[in-house]
């Protein structure tokens, strides 16, 4: 009797174990901002309430499911403009709009999926969602450059980073001044070589090259949990 009892206890772990691992979601995650990220603090205050308004943000969803939808091989992206420096700890920059940008391939199921998604790991930054656009879509880490990553969301935004060098030191005193705007999994500061948006219902468009100012990282939770970070 107790033996039976053990093993339909082991049973339910098991199921409970698998449904756990069936909604877990994970991926490679591209942000930008239109200030430095990486930079010292005298710099940082410098730049406060005179750029950093704009963002960028992708996910590439490499396993996993949404609201019950299988998302795999999906990517979806958010322009963002802010009434203020995003991560500046004294002044609120919302509220925000954003434009989300819905990889072509999916079905409209999955869209609708990719949107609750994209709203839940955004939280407050895309709350207000002015419009959303399917296109092709395409993000990729590369896994020998570090910091190496690309994001082309049809002719609407543009994003290629490196890694961070010596030659990237200004002051000698930089840091890590802001991070993600969403929680990841792991995450770098690296150089945007091209950080670019064209595209409507944010009212600007912008064409930045050189700045300190992409994370490359990667994400993974499930729904209805704070993805991890960290």
């Amino acid at each position: 009797m107790r033996f039976a009892k053990l093993m339909t206890i082991a049973c339910l772990v098991g199921f409970f174990s698998s449904f756990m691992v069936a909604q877990e979601i994970r991926g490679d995650y591209l942000e930008t901002r239109s200030a430095d990220v990486y930079t010292g603090q005298c710099f940082a205050n410098g730049e406060v309430n005179l750029v950093g308004n704009e963002a960028i943000l992708a996910w590439h969803i490499q396993t996993g499911e949404w609201d019950g939808v299988p998302l795999k091989g999906l990517t979806v992206a958010a322009a963002v403009r802010a009434n203020g420096t995003l991560g500046d700890p004294y002044e609120s920059p919302y509220p925000a709009k954003a434009v989300l940008l819905l990889d072509d391939q999916a079905s409209a199921q999955q869209r609708a999926a990719l949107v609750l998604f994209a709203k839940h790991m955004g939280g407050e930054l895309l709350k207000n969602v002015v419009q959303v656009i399917p296109t092709q879509m395409e993000l990729a880490v590369s896994a020998e450059q570090h910091g190496a990553a690309m994001l082309r969301a049809g002719k609407f935004a543009t994003i290629q980073t490196r890694g961070i060098g010596g030659k990237d030191h200004l002051c000698g005193n930089e840091v890590t001044f802001y991070p993600p705007l969403t929680e990841t999994a792991h995450s770098m500061p690296a150089v945007a070589l091209t950080d670019s948006y064209s595209g409507p219902g944010l009212d600007v468009s912008w064409d930045l090259h050189g700045k300190r100012s992409a994370f490359v990282g990667t994400f993974a939770g499930s729904e209805g949990q704070t993805i991890a970070k960290e």
